[in-house]
């Protein structure tokens, strides 16, 4: 294994930056980042057991604890005996983070254009300006664990300067990070800090470089996506970005959006989702509840009634479009009734990917201090969400049985997703390129470090499938619990 081990929990912003630390820690074998998640009380509690996981599995390495959950409490993590180094969402842009030896000239700079440590990556076109990470302010004092610096002092963001994502077929592109509204509920703004957009020419050349490494799919990826632009020049909208992005990489197939704010939908971005063929048909909503009250009281800017009209519209200018949604179950003051109009929401809604998270109180927020339903009552709720929301996927699936779909295949060469984000499953497979060690579960061999992709492009030696990254023409012949199953068309 060349480089570190990356553990990457919660959103798509988080995989970008990982693959970024990837490049900034150069060929430290004896390295696991861990980049960790705050949005519930359970996503740091994983996060806690990833690390006594990681250095049970390798005790000899060291662990760096970074990402939401490490900024908005690092004094948890670095008394974890665990953990060597904790540093915050600012400071994982800076390769000095990652040096426990005698910083050489080079080292202390973060990752600028071109530089990637042991894994060469070709310059980014050099007509835009990407602000690269800071560099670190001074080298790491002996016996010194934390470094994590204020958040909210942080007014720029760009694309991260990588060449490849070692774990996924598709890139991820950050055009936006940070949070400016304060639902009830979160602390995320906490961890990321106030909204920032990145420059469209740094959006657009990262792109394109990435499409010319052979990339069929591009993600949006950031905290607030439909907040994008006002603290730019101009303040272009993220319809704006879209567009640039679609005009000016004509060779990117398929472009998708993370979760949106419905009621940031704005008229050039709806005409876009519903009538760009290259804007994949899948949309995942920031619902979070179905009942005014409880909107209310999360402070969400949306009613029930609006969320419902924006997916009327949508299916009616597009019905393909495929519609999913973040619920919470159980949150403070939630009654039966009240909740009874959040499990009703995904019919009205048309919800096929639902995310269901259970609430969990979290620290300094106004909802922890809010009146608690029982705990044995939120768990309750959520198995009901998530069995309404099985339901209703499983409807749809059966749906696309005897469809035509084009599918992006997964680096396990064996899997994909359609543009509505329906797993399909291949009925024959190419055969993975790589091979289990000696002993070793054949169905493990592309997920082990070994065989993780620097440059993750099929057809290469680098372990996964040679179709992997392609887009495959499938005709849908069955449904198999959660997943489709496909042949070629």
């Amino acid at each position: 294994m060349s480089g570190p081990e990356l553990i990457t929990l919660g959103c798509r912003l988080n995989i970008a930056e990982s693959e970024a630390m990837r490049a900034l820690a150069g060929d430290a074998d004896d390295l696991v980042i861990v980049n960790s998640c705050a949005v519930t009380a359970e996503a740091v509690r994983q996060t806690r057991k990833a690390i006594r996981r990681a250095k049970r599995d390798r005790p000899d390495a060291r662990v760096v604890v970074t990402g939401c959950a490490a900024q908005i409490d690092p004094a948890m993590f670095a008394a974890m005996p665990e953990v060597s180094r904790v540093i915050g969402n600012r400071e994982k842009m800076e390769a000095g983070s990652f040096a426990f030896e005698m910083p050489s000239p080079l080292q202390g700079r973060g990752l600028g254009e071109g530089e990637s440590g042991a894994h060469p990556m070709p310059s980014a076109p050099s007509s835009t300006s990407f602000p690269s990470p800071r560099p670190s302010h001074h080298a790491w004092g002996e016996g010194e664990k934390v470094r994590v610096s204020d958040i909210m002092a942080v007014r720029q963001t760009a694309p991260q300067l990588v060449s490849g994502f070692a774990d996924h077929a598709r890139a991820f592109v950050e055009v936006q990070n940070g949070c400016d509204h304060r639902c009830t509920f979160c602390v995320i703004p906490f961890g990321r800090g106030n909204s920032r957009s990145a420059p469209a020419g740094a959006v657009i050349e990262r792109i394109a470089f990435l499409v010319d490494a052979g990339y069929q799919e591009v993600v949006l990826t950031g905290v607030d996506v439909t907040s994008y632009g006002p603290d730019l020049p101009g303040a272009p909208s993220l319809g704006s970005l879209i567009e640039r992005i679609l005009t000016h990489v004509p060779a990117l197939p398929r472009l998708r959006l993370s979760s949106l704010d419905s009621v940031e939908i704005d008229d050039r971005l709806f005409d876009l989702m519903t009538q760009e063929k290259r804007l994949m048909p899948h949309l995942h909503l920031s619902l979070q509840a179905g009942d005014d009250m409880i909107l209310k009281r999360m402070k969400r800017r949306h009613s029930r009634a609006d969320a419902i009209r924006m997916v009327e519209r949508l299916k009616a200018a597009r019905p393909e479009i495929a519609i999913g949604a973040d619920l919470i179950a159980g949150f403070p003051t939630e009654s039966e009734a009240m909740f009874a109009n959040t499990l009703a929401l995904i019919e009205d809604c048309d919800v096929v990917h639902g995310h269901i998270f259970p609430y969990s109180p979290r620290a300094g927020t106004p909802a922890a201090r809010m009146p608690q339903i029982e705990p044995e009552v939120v768990k309750a709720r959520a198995k009901r969400l998530r069995d309404a929301a099985a339901a209703r996927q499983g409807r749809w699936l059966d749906g696309l049985v005897g469809t035509t779909q084009e599918v992006l295949i997964e680096r396990d060469g064996r899997s994909g997703h359609a543009g509505n984000f329906a797993r399909v499953v291949l009925s024959n497979p190419s055969p993975p390129s790589c091979h289990p060690r000696e002993g070793g579960d054949p169905e493990d061999a592309c997920d082990s470090p070994e065989h993780r992709l620097d440059s993750r492009m099929r057809g290469n030696d680098s372990g996964v499938g040679n179709d992997t990254g392609s887009l495959k023409t499938l005709l849908i012949t069955a449904r198999n619990g959660a997943s489709l199953t496909g042949i070629p068309a």
